[in-house]
């Protein structure tokens, strides 16, 4: 008997590219999916916090008028600042979401760094007077320019200043400095805080770890802050790292493309 002829499986070639993209398109559909949760449940805490802590600093004030016993000033301030405190874990949680799950809206664009390091400085400045920290940024106004979202770099430096702040002791010092190097842009921020095991440095870098046992330490946050910086800096097409040592403080190093 003739011996049948071999079944030959064919693949038409349009349905081959089907295949290939269908991975992209689930990408893309799931990465649609974690842009509409986030805006949700950015919204949907943000407003309440927003309200509780605009209320709470009416009555704290007394814009409305006088409260009677100067407890219930007191207690309103306590809400405004724990509202503050929520709404600033809020949008940490929600930043290293975005990040981790590289859902990004970053536009790089030349940024001058003087400005951003102003604009940083003012935001902290209850802070900073509150601890009496010294923060000395060398060649102020003469700080060379990199390439880096303008969000993303107030994000980077507000982090690191705040923790260089939150580390010091009081009345110490901290300092800004940038130089400019075939890699890029160097931009340190140094404290004269307790410093870390090297050895610990990697556990930093790895969200809701702090350089202090979670029982005994007498700082608070999330310890997402470094986390946060390091997915911003790589995000950016730069990189962090942080140099430290026990009693020798912590020096943060960011490097960012030159403009």
């Amino acid at each position: 008997m003739p011996q049948a002829a071999p079944m030959v499986s064919t693949v038409l070639p349009y349905a081959a590219d089907e295949a290939a993209a269908a991975p992209s398109r689930r990408r893309a559909a799931m990465d649609a999916q974690k842009r509409s949760f986030l805006r949700m449940v950015s919204h949907e805490l943000r407003t309440p916090l927003n309200s509780v802590i605009g209320f709470s600093e009416i009555i704290s004030r007394e814009l409305c008028g006088p409260l009677g016993s100067p407890q219930y000033k007191e207690y309103a301030e306590h809400v405004r600042q724990s509202g503050l405190k929520l709404l600033r874990l809020v949008n940490q949680v929600l930043e290293i979401a975005r990040l981790e799950g590289h859902v990004t809206d970053l536009e790089p664009t030349p940024e001058l760094l003087d400005h951003a390091v102003d604009d940083v400085l003012e935001q902290l400045r209850d802070e900073i007077a509150a601890r009496r920290i010294t923060v000395r940024v060398e060649g102020e106004g003469r700080l060379p320019g990199v390439v880096a979202d303008p969000r993303g770099l107030r994000t980077v430096l507000t982090n690191l200043l705040q923790n260089a702040v939150t580390f010091s002791p009081e009345g110490g010092e901290v300092r800004v400095a940038a130089r400019r190097s075939l890699a890029g842009v160097r931009i340190t921020i140094s404290d004269d805080g307790e410093g870390v095991a090297p050895e610990d440095i990697p556990r930093l870098m790895r969200p809701f770890e702090q350089g202090q046992n979670a029982l005994t330490r007498s700082t608070e946050g999330a310890g997402l802050g470094l986390p946060i910086v390091d997915l911003l800096c790589r995000a950016m097409g730069g990189a962090l790292r942080l140099v430290s040592a026990p009693g020798q403080g912590l020096t943060a190093e960011v490097l960012l493309p030159a403009a």
